[in-house]
């Protein structure tokens, strides 16, 4: 196996230094090119502002990557002047993917453009956006994780890691960083799994074959054949991750608590250009500020894990793009528009929770059996008056910040969502303000905010007498029909109907 602790970095070093172990480990072969490189000290490191970490091919010395710690890392304030002009272009999705090679070796997107006053640490991922803001190395308790550009490294390659002394310390002063060619060396595996694979696996440890979910979503043709199953192994996955254009595949984790894939990410520190429209339409820009984004796929299912991103402000914990997609048994936590799906997609037994806006989207959008907490109002609904937006069959939903209201509708700059849809069939309401709903901006005459047996916490019937005007509660004998099409997901979703996911 490649992650190893066995091995340990005794180079650059003072005397007497308790050992720095590195994984993988030096001389280490058969490792994933998606690797994460690591370094436990002793005692926690701290990560320094200049210098750079630096990724050879051993073959010919040729440099292979950069991380330049005198670029920061992001955004930390929202910015108030024009917008950076490396980020601001829009993308021409009919061209070809871009990649970080092709880029000089740890610069912004631009190709062989060196990193300006102001800029900030970017990489490619996905192939499909101008680049993400990223940390090149995050430190947690004694262990720095160093993360290089995406899709760098290759099959069957050897590589050595020098990194300056100032980019990690110390609180002894022992650790100098790492020098020559033969300090930190390691072989990546001769090949990845068949391009015609069915099922990978990704484990955080090497023991898969591949260490990062991007790794595995990277590895999947746009244009396959069949579905292909990508089974997460229990770990701690500390990364964006951005697909698009994926189709027919079953991200699948071991259990729902054991794989964790997070990130701290949210609209400031991954902004996207103003007036620009994101995620509404084919070919609009992409949206960044996501942990986990799946941008105009279809057919593609997510099950049995947790996704988070752990900034707050405007951030999703999933972004969920496309038709037909299916989320079942995954925790997502987020913060404002912590859960924001678009398009066709179906929803069972997940757990959410959120700061306000807790749901965004312009649906249609089916949950059954879920669990969604939030601090502020539960859903901004944007659906057109061409399909359904958010239904709700037996769902609980809890205020955690105080009493607050299931939906707002506010006008949003100027548009409006006059066909807005929130229909709770069968809901357990816990903490939510006697009114309900609102408020309303503009229009109400076609928004459709409606209940059919609200019940507390205790099962009791909630008190519906100061409802929003606005709001319908349906009858179990004069709407029967109109309970039974909603609780029919095929009726709302357009008429596909998810089919069960194995587990």
């Amino acid at each position: 196996m490649k992650r190893s602790f066995l091995a340990v970095l005794a180079i650059c070093t003072s005397a007497g230094a308790a050992p720095v172990d590195s994984s993988p480990a030096s001389g280490a072969a058969n490792v994933n090119p998606d690797t994460h490189l690591v370094l436990r000290f002793a005692g926690p490191p701290h990560i320094g502002n200049a210098g750079t970490i630096r990724i050879y091919d051993a073959a010919d010395d040729r440099l292979v990557d950069v991380l330049d710690m005198s670029i920061p890392a992001g955004p930390t304030e929202r910015a108030s002047g024009p917008y950076p002009p490396y980020l601001a272009a829009p993308y021409d999705y009919g061209g070809p993917r871009r990649t970080n090679a092709d880029t000089t070796p740890g610069t912004p997107s631009a190709p062989g453009v060196e990193p300006a006053a102001g800029r900030y640490q970017l990489t490619i991922i996905g192939g499909f956006t101008d680049g993400f803001h990223f940390h090149p190395v995050i430190v947690h308790g004694n262990a720095a994780t160093i993360y290089p550009h995406h899709d760098l490294l290759r099959y069957g390659k050897t590589y050595y890691v020098q990194i300056d002394p100032g980019v990690l310390t110390v609180a002894d002063g022992s650790f100098q960083g790492v020098a020559g060619k033969r300090g930190w060396r390691f072989a990546t595996k001769a090949r990845g799994p068949a391009a015609d694979a069915r099922r990978v696996t990704v484990a955080a440890d090497g023991s898969g074959d591949f260490d990062t979910v991007q790794g595995a979503l990277d590895f999947v043709p746009d244009d396959h054949a069949g579905r292909v199953t990508i089974f997460v192994k229990n770990g701690d996955y500390e990364e964006i991750v951005y697909a698009r254009n994926k189709h027919d595949i079953t991200l699948q984790g071991a259990s729902r608590d054991g794989v964790r894939i997070h990130y701290a990410n949210n609209e400031v520190f991954n902004p996207h250009p103003p007036n620009v429209g994101t995620n509404e339409l084919p070919g609009t820009f992409p949206s960044r500020r996501a942990a986990f984004a799946l941008d105009h796929v279809h057919d593609v299912a997510l099950v049995n894990l947790t996704i988070a991103t752990t900034l707050g402000g405007q951030a999703e914990g999933l972004l969920l793009n496309g038709e037909r997609d299916i989320v079942k048994d995954v925790t997502i936590r987020g913060a404002g528009d912590a859960l924001q799906t678009n398009g066709s997609a179906y929803f069972e037994n997940i757990r959410l929770t959120g700061t306000g806006d807790t749901i965004l989207g312009r649906g249609p959008a089916y949950f059954r059996n879920c669990e969604i907490e939030s601090r502020g109002a539960f859903m901004w609904i944007r659906n057109p008056q061409t399909n359904h937006g958010n239904v709700f069959d037996h769902c609980t939903f809890r205020a955690t910040g105080g009493a607050t209201v299931l939906a707002r509708l506010p006008e949003n700059k100027g548009r409006n969502y006059p066909y807005a849809e929130a229909v709770l069939l069968d809901a357990s309401l816990e903490g939510i303000a006697p009114a309900g709903w609102g408020p309303i901006e503009g229009d109400a005459s076609h928004v459709r905010f409606w209940e059919f047996n609200s019940r507390d916490a205790n099962g009791r019937p909630v008190d519906v007498g100061a409802r929003h005007p606005a709001s319908r509660q349906l009858d179990k004998d004069r709407d029967a029909e109109t309970i039974a099409h909603y609780r029919d997901p095929a009726w709302v979703l357009g008429g596909w109907q998810p089919a069960p996911v194995a587990r």
